[in-house]
């Protein structure tokens, strides 16, 4: 039984010269910087071996192989040492070139759901979908998508739903507990502004990011 395009695993780029790009993996995928390989990296100081890491389509999942590359390969942060079955939502990080993220299916987010009565239930101006790591603001969707950190912080105040999210949360949704206590406050703001500029290529009538003094942030989603 053959998939639809929906159903096949994804692979995102997510920073790098590739960003925004997607390819849908129904077969062993080789990056590299090959002209040859099915997914090329260019960098100038050849960061990347020819032939770098693969996605190789098995019965269990998708795996993810280094191919002796020069700079390693990394997978959610760690080197990769051995083959590695992937799982939704890993990132993939090639040398120091190209970061991806994985998905096991594609995925779009509807526009209107249907209530419990059967009636047509508005969705909020911003949506999000964490399975494609995808944003809409109203009908438009931000692309190229999200960084990973921006991603991070957008789902942690989307969730909150209108409540405000501490600034010490934000670098541990971001950045992780352990290195909360590295993380300088221009460091966060710096990404704050990034990802309000980022929601403004795709709707610049509306402050969707309120900084709250003394306590934090909160996302402010209006409907339609």
């Amino acid at each position: 039984m053959e998939h639809s395009v929906e159903e096949l695993p994804v692979l995102i780029a997510q920073t790098g010269p590739l960003d925004g790009q997607r390819w849908t993996i129904r077969d062993t995928l080789v990056m590299g910087r090959d002209p040859e390989c099915d997914l090329v990296i260019i960098m100038p100081d050849k960061q990347v071996s020819r032939l770098h890491a693969q996605l190789k389509v098995t019965k269990e999942g998708i795996v993810l192989e280094d191919l002796g590359s020069k700079n390693g390969t990394h997978h959610n942060g760690k080197k990769l040492l051995e083959p590695i079955l992937l799982e939704d939502g890993d990132t993939i990080q090639i040398a120091l070139a190209q970061q991806f993220v994985y998905l096991s299916s594609d995925a779009t987010v509807p526009l209107e759901t249907e209530g419990l009565n059967g009636a047509v239930m508005h969705e909020k101006r911003l949506r999000l979908d964490r399975r494609s790591r995808r944003v809409w603001v109203g009908q438009k969707e931000i692309n190229p998508p999200l960084s990973v950190a921006q991603f991070a912080m957008l789902e942690l105040l989307y969730h909150a739903e209108s409540e405000v999210v501490s600034r010490h949360d934000l670098i541990v949704a971001v950045w992780g507990e352990e290195h909360a206590y590295e993380v300088s406050n221009q460091a966060l703001d710096a990404l704050v502004r990034r990802l309000r500029d980022r929601i403004g290529e795709a709707d610049d009538t509306f402050q969707y990011i309120v900084t709250v003094r003394g306590h934090g942030l909160r996302l402010e989603n209006p409907t339609g």
